[in-house]
């Protein structure tokens, strides 16, 4: 009880300093957030944009927890394809000839019932036939009924017209028109049961398998994946199987006692996006492909099937949610507590709010419309409106902090310090830092070949990419100087890894650089490699400048070393070289070394070392071996570590940096450090 009370003082102040302190105005514009906060929680799948990112939520979750099926002994279809239309010459859409043999072989089977997912909306000589076919069926059939008010898309005036008469000619006790009407969202993807319309007849799953709780389900969808890489969800056949009685008699077993599904699987007609389209897993053949109609039929008739439809979230619980998640974000906004110290909280509530949707999915609830990006865009808001009214205007240093911090620092960073502004000094200070430098090869001649726009496009997307690799490694971005991106690790937070992610980041960025070099438009010249320097040692960092224009960066000798690094692969043939510095502290193993030089502009050798991952380490030892016998002063011990380097590049003909050094130790001899001008 204390403590309870103790808490309930310190909110209570809060709330009490806040109605003080924000004025009327800036009150009534934090409960509007609030009130906008707690719609956005319940409304988002109403929301332009929003219902975006909840529709590609909802497809992430459906499809992880979406049932792998062995191949269903209930369902299978009988297709015709692009090859059928050209044995057949026709395309409006079967020729009838074919599907009237087909029914005549597949009543004789003891189906259970026959679905035809084709629209006979135009006339065919063989229309008698067909007709006839119908007239005989045993087996109930239902026949796809579109009309020209409710698909637009798929039939004009004369074709209803037409399509009328005929299904007038070939029903029967056995044979009844059955709506083939999708519900299919704005981003083309079907994901719910379309809803009962006045004038049409019953969906034509639910005629050909009639079961409670189906009859105005208009919930999602369940789609199922295969278990078996081998073996799809459903049976699909052939129809020319069953053209003719003796051969089609060997697939009896394969009909009797089965829901049959008759329809088209054509390249260009009839494709229709899922929630498995974008997310199905390794394996699953439906990633980044379209799902015919009749498929889509065949899941929604398997998921009648199965029992019972799919259970909602009710609304007042939706609602109790949505509340839940703006409270939550006001009493953290209220805590006013460190970064280190929310992270419990925020743990807590990501885990239950970011949780529950993926939870409910896995119970089997229907979490379409379910606003799980809602929630997280709810607390947000409500967050930061009980933030700004609980805080008053920052310091000098934390009002420069928001507006540049999140400009060149990584985001963890970056709030670290919004929390704890002293830890950005706003004037020099001297820190043991890790420098990348990087430059584009060739990338100012070819500026001059090329439109100004064109340069402008190619080197903001480089420039970007570049940025993002630093960032994702925890650096901080210095400058960009024309092509060339400086960065650092070690200020203004330094941690134990920063030499272990700056290195990784050096290495990223030259993979970034080959990347961009190998999609660039067409018309553009080659774009030459990405070159990379990578030292560490000190530098004096803090904001430099006036009163009207400050920049974070850092300076000394550390910044020029780097730089000529990244210079001196040109003369190298390499595209990254670090100094031993940097090489000693990044905790890495993938450096083997290139000797030692003397960098323009320097009197003190450097010696250099290149990341190459996949090189062998045996051959790692032996080169480094080379290079200790080279720098005594034995004659014997200096020949025959050249003999060994003679030998080794032999092994690795490409490697031109390698061959490099060979030509660099003949030249110096006794392994002196090679002079780069």
């Amino acid at each position: 009880m204390p403590a309870s009370r103790s808490w309930m003082r310190i909110w209570k102040r809060k709330i009490r300093r806040i109605w003080q302190d924000t004025g009327l105005l800036r009150l009534g514009f934090t409960i509007l957030l609030l009130g906008i906060a707690l719609l956005f929680a319940r409304y988002s799948w109403d929301t332009p944009l929003v219902v975006q990112a909840e529709r590609s939520f909802y497809d992430l979750r459906t499809t992880i927890f979406a049932p792998r099926a062995d191949q269903d002994q209930r369902i299978v279809m009988i297709v015709y394809n692009d090859q059928t239309l050209i044995d057949t010459r026709k395309r409006s859409p079967l020729d009838r000839a074919t599907l009237a043999q087909a029914l005549h072989s597949l009543d004789s089977m003891g189906a259970k019932s026959i679905g035809i997912d084709i629209l006979f909306d135009q006339p065919q000589d063989e229309d008698e036939e067909l007709i006839d076919a119908f007239k005989a069926m045993q087996t109930p059939t239902f026949l796809a009924y579109a009309d020209v008010e409710n698909n637009t898309d798929q039939i004009i005036y004369n074709q209803h017209k037409f399509l009328m008469q005929f299904l007038e000619q070939a029903g029967g006790q056995n044979v009844q028109p059955a709506s083939i009407r999708f519900e299919v969202d704005n981003d083309n993807v079907a994901r719910s049961w379309p809803p009962a319309v006045a004038g049409l007849p019953e969906l034509l799953t639910r005629r050909m398998a009639p079961t409670p709780g189906y009859t105005d389900y208009q919930g999602s969808i369940r789609y199922r994946l295969r278990a078996d890489n081998d073996r799809p969800v459903f049976t699909s056949l052939p129809i020319d199987l069953f053209t003719n009685p003796d051969l089609a008699a060997a697939f009896a077993d394969q009909i009797k006692g089965k829901h049959v599904l008759i329809g088209g699987d054509i390249v260009d007609i009839d494709q229709f996006e899922t929630p498995l389209t974008t997310y199905a897993l390794e394996g699953q053949d439906a990633t980044g492909h379209t799902m015919v109609g009749l498929e889509v039929h065949a899941h929604m008739l398997a998921q009648m099937l199965d029992g019972p439809p799919w259970r909602h979230m009710p609304e007042w619980a939706l609602w109790c949610v949505s509340l839940l998640v703006v409270i939550a974000a006001i009493l953290t906004a209220l805590t006013e507590l460190r970064w280190f110290q929310l992270i419990p909280y925020l743990s807590a509530q990501v885990a239950l709010f970011g949780g529950l949707p993926v939870y409910l999915a896995y119970r089997n609830v229907d979490t379409q419309n379910l606003p799980a990006i809602g929630w997280g865009i709810g607390w947000i808001i409500a967050f930061i409106a009980i933030g700004s009214a609980a805080r008053a205007i920052g310091s000098h240093q934390r009002r420069f902090a928001q507006s540049a911090l999140g400009k060149y620092l990584p985001r963890d960073i970056a709030t670290q310090i919004l929390q704890e502004p002293e830890k950005l000094a706003l004037h020099g200070e001297k820190r043991e830092i890790f420098v990348v430098f990087t430059d584009l090869e060739g990338f100012t001649k070819l500026s001059h070949a090329i439109q100004p726009e064109m340069v402008a496009q190619l080197l903001n997307r480089y420039l970007d990419m570049l940025s993002n690799v630093v960032l994702e490694h925890g650096g901080t971005i210095d400058k960009f100087v024309g092509d060339a991106v400086v960065a650092f690790w070690g200020a203004p937070i330094s941690r134990p890894d920063d030499g272990y992610y700056a290195a990784k980041a050096a290495y990223a960025m030259w993979e970034a650089g080959e990347a961009f070099r190998a999609d660039i438009p067409p018309g553009v010249p080659p774009i030459g490699k990405t070159r990379v320097g990578l030292h560490w040692g000190e530098a004096i960092v803090g904001n430099f400048g006036g009163k009207g224009r400050m920049q974070y960066t850092a300076l000394g000798d550390s910044m020029n070393t780097s730089a000529r690094l990244e210079s001196a692969n040109k003369a190298l043939d390499s595209s990254i070289m670090a100094s031993r510095e940097a090489v000693e502290h990044s905790k890495l193993d993938w450096w083997r070394p290139m000797g030692r030089v003397r960098l323009r502009g320097r009197a003190t050798p450097v010696d250099i070392f290149e990341p190459v991952p996949n090189f062998p380490a045996s051959d790692t030892r032996h080169l480094t071996d080379i290079l200790n016998r080279l720098s005594t002063d034995s004659k014997t011990d200096i020949q025959t570590a050249l003999e060994d380097m003679d030998a080794l590049i032999k092994r690795y003909p490409d490697d031109k940096a390698l061959h490099n050094l060979h030509n660099r130790m003949k030249k110096a001899g006794n392994g002196d450090a090679y002079d780069l001008g």
